[in-house]
C-alpha cells in the first residue's frame, strides 16, 4: 500500500516554548497550558476555536482530558497517544489527516514537563519489560549503549566519533539564548567523564530540564490569514517496530530507515535537499543512527559523517540548531522541541539562524530506539 498524504495543505501558524531550562513552581500541565497559549497568541487563534487537542504529558494518561479542562475548551477531539519522544511527530501525522478531511478546522500539539526542578530525574511511567527487567538494565539508557557498543564492533565506530556530536551540539548551544546548557566542551571532556553504562558517559547523555513547547495547525486556506509566516507540512510518516531493543534484528539499525525516506517521497525531497535537520538526540549514538538511517550517509558510516564539524556552526550539515537534547533541553521527551526548531529556521526567526533554509527535517524517537517518526517542513512559499 501507497502512502498518502495532503502535501502542503496544512500548515503550522502558530508555535511557542514556555519554561526552557528550569520553571520551579510549576507542574507539567502548567507548562504545557502556558506554551499553548503564547502559540495561540502567535497565531492570532482564540481558545475556544481550537477543536483538536494533541498531548502527552509526562506524569498523568489522561493529559488530553486534563489539559482541555485546564483550558476550559471542549475540543472535538482528544488524542494522548504515547510514543515517546516520537509522540508529537506522531500526533502531527494525525492531526493533519483531520484537519485535510474537514474534521478538524484547528489543531494544537503540546508538551510540557517540570523533570528538573521536581526532582532532576527522568520521570516516566515506562519501564524495561518482564523479559529483560530479571538484567536490570538502567532504563532507557543501558538499551542505547547497547546499540553503542554494537556500531563500534561492527563499524569500528569511536567514542572519539560520539563525543564530537556532544561538542557540536554544544557549539549550537553557545550562540542559542533559549539554550540551558552553555560553556566549552571538547572532545576530552566527553571522553574524559563518568562513565555511566559502558560506552555511554555523562557527557553522551542528554539534559534533564523543564519545558513545554506548542504547535498550532490549521488548513492552508485559513493559514493565510494569521498573521505569522505560514510553514506548510509537506510529508510525516511514523513507524515502530518493537517496544524493548533486544527484540531488535539489528540493534543498528532503527525504524528511521522507514519513517524518513516515506516522508521524504511524500515531500517530493531527497536527503541532499534537506537544509536543517532536527534529531532526538538523547544520547550522542542517537545523532549517528539517525542520520544513517535518514540516507544522509551510508549504513556504519556515521561516525565519520559526524567528525571534523560535519554537523556543528559552520559545517554543511546544519543538525540541531538550537543544541538539541544534549545542551538545548531535555524535559523527558524532546520531540516537540525539535519540531519548534524546524519551523523557527523555516519562518526565518531562529537564533542560529541558517540564511536560505526552505526545507527543514525534524525526527522524532520513543522508548529503546522503538517508534519512530519524520516530519519534513518547508519554507513559506514552499507548498
Amino acid at each position: 500500500m501507497g502512502d498518502t498524504f495532503p502535501r502542503g495543505r496544512t500548515a503550522v501558524v502558530g508555535s511557542a516554548t514556555f519554561g526552557v531550562g528550569e520553571m520551579p513552581g510549576y507542574s507539567a500541565l502548567e507548562i504545557a497550558a502556558n506554551a499553548v497559549r503564547r502559540a495561540l497568541a502567535d497565531a492570532d487563534i482564540s481558545l475556544p476555536e481550537v477543536d483538536g487537542l494533541f498531548i502527552a504529558l509526562p506524569d498523568d494518561l489522561f493529559g488530553g482530558l486534563s489539559l482541555a479542562q485546564y483550558l476550559g475548551i471542549h475540543p472535538r477531539f482528544t488524542d494522548n497517544n504515547r510514543a515517546g519522544g516520537a509522540s508529537f511527530m506522531s500526533h502531527l501525522v494525525t492531526a493533519v489527516m483531520m484537519l485535510d478531511a474537514g474534521y478538524l478546522d484547528c489543531a494544537v500539539i503540546a508538551y510540557g514537563a517540570n523533570q528538573r526542578s521536581s526532582g532532576g530525574k527522568l520521570s516516566t511511567p515506562a519501564r524495561p519489560d518482564r523479559w529483560d527487567a530479571p538484567y536490570a538494565p538502567m532504563y532507557p539508557l543501558s538499551f542505547y549503549a547497547l546499540a553503542a557498543a554494537r556500531h563500534m564492533h561492527q563499524y569500528g565506530t569511536t567514542r572519539e566519533q560520539l563525543a564530537e556530536v556532544a561538542v557540536a551540539a554544544r557549539g549550537w548551544a553557545n550562540t542559542n539564548p533559549e539554550a540551558f546548557a552553555k560553556g566549552p566542551l571538547s572532545v576530552e571532556d566527553v571522553l574524559s567523564s563518568r562513565m555511566i553504562s559502558t560506552p555511554i558517559s555523562a557527557r553522551d547523555c542528554c539534559l534533564v530540564t523543564d519545558g513545554g513547547a506548542a504547535l498550532v495547525l490549521t488548513r492552508m486556506d485559513r493559514a493565510r490569514d494569521c498573521p505569522q509566516p505560514s510553514v506548510p507540512i509537506l510529508g510525516a510518516a511514523a513507524a515502530t517496530w518493537y517496544n524493548s531493543l533486544t527484540q531488535a534484528e539489528d540493534v543498528t539499525v532503527t525504524a528511521a530507515a522507514e519513517s524518513g525516506p516515506r516522508a521524504m517521497a511524500m515531500a517530493g525531497v531527497t536527503p541532499a535537499e534537506i537544509d536543517v535537520v532536527q534529531l532526538y538526540d538523547a544520547f550522542t549514538i542517537n545523532t549517528v543512527l539517525f542520520l544513517e538511517d535518514l540516507g544522509f550517509c551510508a549504513k556504519g558510516e556515521g561516525g565519520a559523517f559526524v567528525s571534523g564539524g560535519r554537523i556543528a556552526p559552520g559545517g554543511t550539515l546544519p543538525v540541531n540548531t538550537n543544541g538539541g537534547g544534549l545542551s538545548c533541553c531535555h524535559p523527558g521527551m524532546y520531540g516537540m522541541f525539535a519540531m519548534t526548531e524546524a519551523v523557527r529556521q523555516m519562518r526565518g526567526t531562529a537564533a542560529n539562524q541558517i540564511d536560505g533554509a526552505k526545507i527543514a527535517l525534524a525526527h522524532g524517537n520513543g522508548g529503546t530506539l522503538s517508534a519512530q517518526a519524520t516530519v519534513i517542513f518547508g519554507a513559506p512559499g514552499t507548498a
